[in-house]
């Protein structure tokens, strides 16, 4: 993306985040659906642009509703448990890293224990600790 076409998606999703009156839109989602209005709403952009300013206020979305453990659950199709993200399911992440715990080493069962707990805490796919072997490590 160019970077003028990103300036454009930047200054709309400011735009939206700016309008925003807290006193009317009172919770998370209804926060989340004015945004996504103004978007929709806003001539400057394209169909495109619009789409990509909405996948990052979804993505913002779904980490608030995680960090504030707050918002509308879902019932996931994969695991059926109720989870709060809208793109993802953060039990079937946890439920994947789990699975693999077996696999993957860093060489220092204190250091595989950490990422372990660290992975099982994560709220966000894009935030996951990765294993390091542990042979790569200096200085410890």
């Amino acid at each position: 993306m160019s970077y003028t076409k990103n300036k454009l998606i930047n200054n709309a999703l400011n735009r939206s985040y700016a309008l925003t009156d807290y006193n009317i839109h009172n919770d998370i989602h209804k926060r989340h659906e004015f945004k996504k209005q103004t978007i929709l709403d806003d001539e400057s952009l394209t169909e495109n642009e619009k789409s990509e300013a909405i996948r990052i206020l979804t993505k913002t979305y779904d980490l608030a509703k995680l960090l504030f453990n707050e918002g509308t659950k879902r019932i996931c199709e994969n695991c059926n448990q109720e989870c709060l993200a809208i793109t993802f399911c953060e039990y079937c992440v946890r439920n994947y890293l789990k699975a693999k715990f077996s696999n993957w080493t860093s060489g220092n069962v204190i250091i595989d224990n950490l990422i372990q707990e660290c992975q099982m805490k994560t709220i966000d796919p894009g935030l996951i600790p990765e294993w390091i072997p542990y042979n790569n490590l200096q200085n410890i």
